[in-house]
């Protein structure tokens, strides 16, 4: 399967708001929630995108002709690649009635695993989507990140047993989730954890955690502090806060105060290899893409998903050749030029 046949496909059963963008860079969808869009004036999502392709390569071919390897490992589990599905939550609501959570995450999560990455998988307020999130991470030998809502104390325990019983071989929080309509104004209250609740949350899960949602140094530390072994660069797509920096502007100061002491792993416009390339460069372990994995499920389901992940590792594999690095380990800052540089 094609990339053109995914969207072409994808476009017929989106519904009214994505559009199956060949270039996903937020402009079609701007303000648009429900949808893929962001909030307030959709700044952020389009900043998210316009700041990697600020980003240059740096083209290096005078050296050792062998091919790239590009294993990741994460939590002792081998991976082909250092890139992720993010987590996507309510998609009949935001991208077409053809899937609901439940039938997309038995798609994405089987796919991934086959084409030897994880899945992270979405939260929402019915019941029913994270406990077919974590029975289809359970059909996948484990090989998938549920990633928990911060809902109330109780709320989160719950969801926090369906985890462990998965097998999952990591949980996660999206912290940042505190700013989505649905979580405010709650009873018992959701939302914003301090360090000291997070901390227990941690020590709840009983698996390595991976806070989502971080986008200052200070954040990065006190995830740090409570107990997290990895953290996600994200401004959860420009759906939560109007007007922020995008993730490529802030991963570089965040990855040199924590990336010797925790996994650092970042999302928000990255689209191509070349994008996962410079992430790599700028400090990032890995990445997490949500979008182009919506309309891979909606366009192919796992014929679509599959057909991403060869293609952004072969764009990988392809820029780490180009710029002279062997496996991911080798990739190094002098690899990419950005502005002021």
């Amino acid at each position: 399967m094609t990339q053109d046949e995914v969207l072409k496909q994808a476009r017929a059963c989106l519904g009214q708001y994505c559009r199956g963008c060949a270039v996903c860079d937020g402009r079609a969808c701007r303000n648009k929630i429900p949808g893929p869009g962001a909030k307030g004036v959709g700044d952020t999502a389009i900043r998210n995108y316009d700041k990697w392709k600020e980003i240059r390569v740096q083209m290096d071919t005078i050296c050792e002709n062998r091919p790239a390897d590009t294993g990741f490992e994460l939590f002792g589990r081998r991976f082909a690649y250092p890139f992720f599905a993010g987590p996507v939550g309510a998609v009949n609501l935001h991208y077409g009635e053809k899937y609901n959570d439940a039938s997309y995450n038995d798609v994405l999560v089987s796919a991934c695993a086959k084409a030897g990455i994880a899945a992270f998988t979405g939260d929402g307020t019915d019941p029913e989507v994270m406990r077919a999130a974590t029975a289809a991470i359970a059909s996948a030998g484990g090989v998938g990140v549920p990633v928990v809502k911060p809902w109330n104390p109780g709320t989160v325990l719950e969801k926090l047993q369906l985890v462990r019983e998965s097998g999952a071989f990591a949980a996660g929080m999206d912290i940042d989730a505190a700013g989505l309509p649905f979580l405010k104004n709650m009873t018992p209250p959701a939302g914003s954890k301090t360090a000291v609740e997070l901390e227990a949350i941690i020590k709840a899960a009983g698996l390595p955690f991976i806070v989502k949602g971080i986008m200052t140094v200070k954040g990065a530390l006190k995830a740090k502090a409570a107990g997290a072994s990895a953290i996600v660069v994200s401004n959860h797509g420009g759906r939560v806060l109007d007007q922020c920096p995008a993730t490529a502007e802030v991963l570089p100061e965040i990855a040199a105060a924590v990336g010797d002491s925790m996994t650092v792993l970042v999302d928000g416009g990255i689209r191509t290899g070349v994008d996962i390339f410079k992430a790599l460069a700028l400090g990032a372990d890995g990445v997490l893409i949500c979008r182009p994995f919506v309309t891979a499920v909606y366009g192919g389901a796992e014929a679509g998903v599959e057909e991403l992940i060869n293609r952004l590792g072969a764009e990988l594999k392809d820029a780490m050749s180009m710029c002279g690095a062997g496996s991911l380990k080798e990739i190094s800052r002098d690899m990419v030029w950005t502005p002021g540089k």
